[in-house]
């Protein structure tokens, strides 16, 4: 994080813009907005800016005396050395101050904002492209109807209140999230707050709708950021707390919320933080406290992610929970390595097996694997690569049928090792891939020599 991002009140006090032109003139405003008093100077002035209401003008070169009494500073010159002079007297006096489109000069940064008073929302890149942040702004202005300022309004006026209701911060958190997600909202939206209030104090009266827990069981899918559904990333900022797997990736816990508890739980070979069932009674425990939990799996949580387990426990201790579907790592790795699962040509079935069974054998039905014209996808098979060739070349499939073991699939660390049932446990102990990966058995691994050169994620 380059710039802190913080929101300033100046609201009466005296602003300082250095500049007479276009672009003092939209900073001027911007400060006057934000009910500053604005001191304007130049050696020429446009006449329209000396005629904002609340702006000073003085009709001089800049020079320290200027600073006097003032909280912030924009220099807006097509001077770059009056510029630079601004700057280094603002810094001296430790006035924060905004050089336009001069980030080395910059105290602070001027964001675009998209204004939903007394809602804001601020985008900054620190300078690097302004041009970037306006399009971002309006992605979300297009997303944020204006009648969102209503919205903030009314939760403004009705803080105080639900404060005396609900003590505890957390608690009072999640009320708000549940009053302003829900009805509550959809309401005020539409103008009927006469409703609202009536609803939001039933809700008040609720005291069993505030203090319960709930856990969403979401799958972060194979590792790419940008494979996640909006439902999962809409949970994700909801929850208080988040326990989170080995599988899943840096980029996607750093998107959950930023002041939520974060639990490691993960599993890997034979080193288990904690065991599946400590892991179900941590999810009890911390939803019984009334917290919101994000349980955060990698992939799907229902294909080998042993969600079916965990929501048993949840079930049967009259837990709600939601479940919330990845991208499992069968469709999402096999997609970037360019694999498809499917093909009429090579494939009409496809067959999902974990390689690591409960007591840690590879004990799988052989039989049904080895069939021709299909794929076999195999989870967690990596320390059996040896048995898992040997055992399908001994129930019928040809040595030389086309394996792929794909390592970190739909992430930047991605490597792809293709071979036949014969090699490619050869070709692994060179590679010395590493989990997690996944493994892809049948015709259709022939494909990525096709498709490698088109498409944009193959390594």
């Amino acid at each position: 994080m380059d710039f802190l991002p913080i929101f300033m009140n100046i609201k009466g006090r005296l602003c300082l813009v250095v500049g007479g032109g276009e672009v003092a003139k939209r900073k001027a405003g911007v400060l006057l907005e934000a009910g500053a008093r604005v001191r304007v100077v130049a050696p020429e002035i446009d006449p329209a800016l000396s005629a904002m209401d609340g702006v000073t003008s003085i009709v001089q070169r800049f020079d320290a005396t200027h600073l006097e009494g003032v909280m912030l500073v924009i220099a807006a010159t097509n001077d770059r050395a009056v510029n630079a002079e601004v700057s280094r007297l603002a810094k001296e006096s430790s006035i924060p101050v905004n050089v336009v489109d001069d980030p080395e000069h910059c105290s602070f940064i001027m964001p675009a904002i998209m204004d939903r008073s007394p809602l804001m929302v601020a985008f900054s890149s620190g300078g690097a492209s302004p041009v970037l942040t306006r399009m971002m702004r309006g992605k979300l202005e297009s997303m944020i109807p204006q009648n969102f300022s209503r919205l903030a309004a009314f939760a403004e006026r009705y803080r105080e209140k639900v404060k005396q209701y609900v003590t505890n911060p957390a608690k009072r958190r999640i009320f708000w999230e549940n009053a302003l997600d829900g009805v509550v909202a959809e309401k005020v939206l539409t103008g009927d707050e006469s409703g609202a209030e009536a609803m939001l104090q039933a809700m008040l009266n609720d005291e069993d709708n505030i203090v319960r827990g709930e856990v969403y069981l979401v799958g972060a899918g194979p590792g790419d950021p940008d494979l996640l559904t909006f439902r999962a990333l809409r949970l994700m900022q909801k929850a208080d707390v988040v326990v989170y797997d080995n599988l899943v990736s840096k980029p996607i816990v750093d998107m959950t919320r930023r002041d939520a508890e974060r639990i490691y739980v993960g599993k890997k070979r034979a080193d288990h933080t904690l065991r599946q069932e400590e892991i179900n009674a941590l999810l009890v425990r911390l939803a019984h406290e009334g917290k919101r939990v994000l349980r955060l799996k990698g992939g799907d949580p229902f294909i080998f992610g042993r969600g079916g387990e965990e929501i048993e426990t949840l079930a049967a201790q009259n837990i709600p929970f939601q479940v919330v579907p990845g991208i499992t790592a069968a469709s999402g790795v096999a997609s970037y390595a360019g694999i498809p699962l499917t093909h009429r040509d090579y494939a009409q079935s496809c067959m999902f097996v974990t390689g690591h069974l409960k007591d840690g054998t590879m004990n799988l039905d052989w039989d049904a694997l080895a069939r021709p014209r299909q794929t076999v996808v195999v989870y967690m098979g990596l320390h059996g690569l040896d048995t898992l060739c040997a055992k399908l070349i001994e129930h019928g499939l040809p040595g030389a049928t086309p394996i792929a073991i794909v390592q970190q699939g739909t992430t930047q660390n991605q490597r792809v090792v293709t071979g036949t049932l014969s090699d490619l446990p050869q070709k692994q102990e060179v590679a010395q891939l590493h989990a997690p990966t996944l493994i892809i058995v049948g015709g259709v691994v022939k494909l990525r020599e096709k498709l490698q050169w088109f498409h944009p994620h193959l390594d």
